[in-house]
């Protein structure tokens, strides 16, 4: 079985940064919000739940091109990741009229997809060439889920107005009739979906590609 390789993916732009070595490890961390309500005459006051908190994803990532036949500063691939902390002024929130960095997802194999924003980033350069130019990093990243596992991406606002209609992220080895299947409970219904995002290849799919998924009936009238 080939290697799978960990990487990260743009999700406003779909541009890939692939990961030169997996991570030796990772971690999961999640905090729930609770008030404590003081009962009287009792020794432990109730909790009350307030609500969930995202689930954060922390890893250290290995970079290093001090074997690369062509000398490539590290920075060629560090700064990719560090352009997905920096606010991009095409994504302005039309009500408040303020910009965000995009969202992204790290992927790993089909075992692990996880939509979030990056919140926290930390690069150390330890191999340097004789000229000063940086051949080996570790990143410290923290990812910070922005949607439960269940839900799908939230609506696209190009679909307002069109009921039922809504926006669905790809994730890495997802076929249209999987889709279908997952969506409609009918594989053969994926032309419906092809037919709704002009899909000239059905068989290419890019992860982290917003798919337009229009309601059965749409097909079927």
């Amino acid at each position: 079985m080939p290697l799978e390789k960990a990487y990260i993916t743009n999700l406003e732009t779909n541009e890939r940064i692939d990961c030169l070595f997996n991570p030796t490890e990772y971690t999961v961390s999640k905090q729930n919000q609770w008030e404590t309500v003081i009962q009287m005459g009792e020794d432990v006051p109730a909790p009350v739940f307030l609500s969930g908190g995202p689930r954060t994803l922390t890893m250290s990532l290995l970079f290093d091109t001090y074997g690369d036949e062509n000398g490539r500063d590290v920075r060629e691939y560090t700064d990719k990741l560090a352009k997905l902390m920096k606010v991009d002024p095409q994504l302005r929130n039309e009500d408040n009229n303020k910009s965000r960095p995009p969202t992204c997802m790290f992927t790993w194999g089909r075992v692990l997809q996880f939509v979030a924003v990056i919140t926290s980033m930390t690069q150390r350069f330890t191999l340097f060439r004789d000229d000063g130019t940086p051949v080996r990093a570790t990143v410290d990243v923290t990812f910070q889920q922005v949607r439960a596992e269940d839900q799908h991406q939230a609506q696209n606002p190009t679909t307002v107005g069109q009921p039922g209609q809504r926006v669905r992220l790809v994730r890495p080895g997802d076929r249209l009739d999987w889709i279908a299947y997952e969506e409609y409970r009918d594989p053969t219904l994926w032309r419906l979906i092809a037919e709704a995002n002009d899909l000239d290849d059905p068989r290419t799919l890019v992860p982290g590609q917003r798919l337009k998924i229009v309601p059965r009936r749409q097909r079927e009238t």
